[in-house]
C-alpha cells in the first residue's frame, strides 16, 4: 500500500504570523493533528503539530502572543504519494515523529500520520478481546 492510499488530503496551512491559539483553533475545527506552515522567508514549508502547541503551553508561554514561526519544525522529512507505507513508517520511526508532509511537485498534497498507517495495516475494527 502507498502513502497516497493512507494520507489525509485535508491539508491545513497557516502562515508564520498566526498565533498558536489561532493555529490550535483551526487544527481543532478540522480535526487534524498538524498544520503545514508556509513561510517563504524561512525556507518554505514547515510543520506545526499538536505537540508543539502543547509544549509551548506547558512552558507557560502565551498562545495569544506566541506565533507559529517560533514553534515550527523546519527540518522536515517529506514523503511522496508513491512512497510505500513501510517507507513512511521507517522515516517516522527513524526521525521520532508522527506526521509526514506529502509533497507532489514541491506542493503539499497531504499529510500521513502514524494513525493513518495503523488504520491501513490493522484489520477492520473488531471488538477488543476480553481480559
Amino acid at each position: 500500500m502507498l502513502v497516497r492510499d493512507a494520507m489525509s488530503t485535508v491539508v491545513l496551512t497557516v502562515g508564520p504570523n498566526h498565533t498558536l491559539r489561532q493555529a490550535a483553533a483551526l487544527m481543532s475545527a478540522r480535526r487534524v493533528g498538524a498544520a503545514v506552515v508556509l513561510d517563504p522567508d524561512a525556507g518554505g514549508i514547515g510543520i506545526l503539530t499538536e505537540r508543539d502547541v502543547l509544549n509551548s503551553v506547558g512552558l507557560g508561554q502565551n498562545p495569544d502572543t506566541e506565533t507559529t514561526h517560533a514553534h515550527t519544525t523546519t527540518d522536515v522529512v517529506f514523503a511522496t504519494p508513491a512512497w510505500t507505507l513501510e517507507e513512511a513508517a521507517r522515516a517516522m520511526a527513524h526521525g521520532g515523529f508522527r506526521h509526514l508532509v506529502v509533497l507532489d511537485r514541491g506542493e503539499p498534497v497531504g499529510i500521513v500520520s502514524v494513525r493513518d498507517i495503523i488504520r491501513c495495516w490493522a484489520p477492520a475494527r473488531e471488538p477488543a478481546p476480553a481480559l
